[in-house]
């Protein structure tokens, strides 16, 4: 039974919309410590719910993969350690922030582009063919000739990421691979998720 100065999981859970799943999953990989137990109960006092509220703006606001957030929110990490995590976490969002406003600034050109057929005239679109698609690995060459040069030696037609566009390199046995790394796979899914 929880005491007046604490909560179960259920309510901790709930102060933060979470699932009390999610709790549970965040207390196995170490982004949460365990908290005091009644009768096998979870229970959390305000010390708890904080650090509950620090795993949630690390994992959730700050989309900090699970292991790194652990460094931020479990307490027991130094604070030279925390700080490296949260850099190396702003880091990447650097990056996603960059590749979002390029997607940005491409889309509100096409939308704003006085082409008649956009596909058919526009110099903009070249330049961002050539530089964020795998087309750009053959400069100077017209399409024809860059997807005849595209395609692998033996290979009816090369496998590309969805995640990052890049190829997929094909195993020599079991199940074909679909993404290029573990890493597209993981972003992937949690776009997935966050749909």
């Amino acid at each position: 039974m929880a005491r007046r100065s604490e909560v179960l999981i259920g309510d901790a859970a709930a102060l933060y919309g979470l699932a009390p799943s999610t709790v549970r999953w965040w207390e196995r990989q170490g982004v949460l410590n365990r908290p005091a137990r009644d009768g096998g109960k979870r229970l959390y006092g305000d010390t708890d719910l904080r650090r509950l509220g620090l795993a949630y703006l690390c994992c959730v606001v700050g989309r900090m993969p699970l292991d790194q957030a652990a460094v931020v929110s479990s307490g027991k990490a130094t604070r030279d350690a925390w700080q490296e995590a949260i850099d190396a976490q702003l880091v990447r969002l650097e990056r996603t922030i960059a590749e979002l406003e390029a997607a940005r600034g491409y889309l509100r050109h096409a939308l704003n582009c006085t082409s008649d057929d956009i596909a058919g005239s526009c110099s903009i679109m070249d330049a961002e063919l050539a530089a964020r698609t795998p087309r750009g690995r053959f400069p100077g060459s017209d399409l024809v000739t860059a997807a005849r040069a595209a395609r692998p030696a033996g290979d009816e037609s090369p496998v590309l990421c969805p995640g990052c566009r890049g190829p997929v390199t094909r195993t020599s046995g079991g199940r074909p691979r679909t993404y290029c790394s573990q890493a597209c796979r993981q972003r992937a899914y949690r776009a997935r998720r966050r749909e």
